[in-house]
């Protein structure tokens, strides 16, 4: 059988002409529907929300409707619930969980999870409170030691996973069990260690920027922040020819932001004036986010939790990459131990036990990270964790014992991993996932 070698090679104009013009010419091109939101205005809009709930692109809409009721029924069982005071502790006190949480949802866009972080966080605690007080050291150089602890024992666990190959829950498990028992003997026999709350771990949940200024200040930086990211990124996508939101759009997003800013700023200027904590915290969230979104390495991370194997192929270093990872959860861990420590200014035995583990994990997965991996934001450790301490802070005003709270908390959890697995199945259907 001969072989005809002067047919045109795959690819060449030849090779794709249109059989039947006119049928080609009646047939319907494929049109990103992001595209017609510009074209058809609010009723674009309207359409683009349906498309996303039917595809399972719930974002943190179940999040956040959750949050509202649950501000609304605390409201109306104690009218002391959304007073200032209230709202301004709430959010100092969630900042030493939702630290730790930010690690957590590094480790859960990989589809892994971290069962250590709360020890960590302890072990944090304990490192500072011997260095400084104990020893007399610098506080920020023992401060500087104790986050560097956290890296550290990250690293370790991290190793063992992506190295010897060691699933990470039992790797972790095993971690929760000897940093326990590492942070008790670092504490000794008092098992407790008085922190100066004058002092520079002191002041990370006691301090607040008094003048008015500092708060409406923030409000007015987050709002031109997020204004000047959205509008150049929609530039930079205009000129790539890919889909970009109008300027309508984001106008329209940065006054909601600017009206939820400035109501925030003035609950605290009400009360004692905005707390270092939330400062803090706010600026980690950013740039998480930052890290997540726009670099390469976030791109890994993602890429890593939607296909171990395709991200191996693609180059990627993935036991670096995981290693990295719980690093992260582990500097992360020993920050948010150091925000505890602060708010009971003291270093103690009981730092990181109890329901303290699964709440940091709850935090992130209530707010919306999915425990399938490949899908969640830092900015869903706030959501997450804000959920569980008001629901902390409303039965505590109530005066229910913690019993109770525990079996809520665990009904909102199971309730948003079901919403996940859920939302997970309609993607696929909808051939998203």
């Amino acid at each position: 059988m001969s072989i005809d070698k002067t047919s045109e090679a795959p690819g060449t104009p030849e090779d794709h002409t249109v059989e039947n013009p006119e049928a080609a010419k009646g047939s319907d091109v494929a049109v990103d529907p992001r595209l017609l939101v510009r074209e058809q205005g609010l009723a674009g809009y309207v359409t683009e929300f349906k498309r996303k709930i039917k595809g399972g692109d719930l974002g943190s809409i179940p999040v956040v409707i959750g949050l509202a009721v649950i501000w609304i029924i605390f409201q109306s069982l104690n009218s002391n619930f959304l007073t200032a005071g209230n709202l301004s502790d709430i959010s100092v006190a969630m900042v030493g969980t939702g630290m730790i949480a930010v690690g957590i949802v590094f480790v859960l866009l990989l589809g892994e999870i971290d069962l250590s972080v709360g020890s960590v966080s302890g072990v944090a605690g304990a490192v500072f409170a011997v260095l400084s007080v104990n020893e007399g050291m610098n506080e920020w150089l023992a401060l500087v030691l104790a986050i560097l602890t956290g890296t550290v024992i990250g690293a370790i666990h991290g190793f063992f996973f992506a190295k010897i190959g060691v699933p990470a829950f039992a790797v972790t498990l095993a971690g929760l069990l000897f940093w326990q028992g590492f942070m008790l003997k670092v504490l000794g026999d008092n098992g407790t260690i008085n922190l100066d709350s004058d002092g520079v771990v002191g002041k990370l949940t006691s301090y607040y920027f008094t003048d008015v200024a500092a708060a409406y200040g923030l409000a007015i930086a987050v709002t031109v922040l997020y204004f000047l990211s959205a509008f150049y990124g929609n530039r930079r996508r205009e000129a790539a020819g890919v889909p970009s939101r109008p300027l309508s759009d984001t106008i329209l997003r940065t006054a909601l932001l600017a009206v939820v800013s400035f109501a925030v700023a003035i609950v605290y200027n009400q009360y004692k004036g905005l707390p270092l904590a939330v400062v803090l915290f706010l600026a980690v969230l950013l740039l998480t986010d930052f890290v997540l979104r726009r670099t390469a390495y976030g791109r890994k991370v993602f890429a890593l939790g939607g296909s171990v194997e395709a991200s191996r192929r693609a180059g990627i270093n993935v036991e670096l990459v995981r290693i990295s990872v719980f690093s992260i959860a582990g500097t992360f861990a020993a920050i948010g131990g150091l925000f505890v420590a602060s708010k009971i200014a003291s270093a103690n035995q009981g730092a990181g036990t109890g329901e303290f583990l699964m709440n940091v994990i709850a935090a992130a997965v209530i707010g919306g990270t999915s425990l399938f991996g490949g899908r969640g934001r830092t900015w869903n450790a706030l959501l997450g964790v804000l959920v569980i301490v008001s629901i902390q802070y409303g039965l505590a005003l109530e005066g229910i014992a913690a019993p109770v709270q525990y079996m809520i908390t665990g009904g909102v959890l199971l309730a948003t991993v079901v919403i996940d697995a859920v939302t997970r199945k309609t993607q696929k259907s909808a051939g998203r996932a």
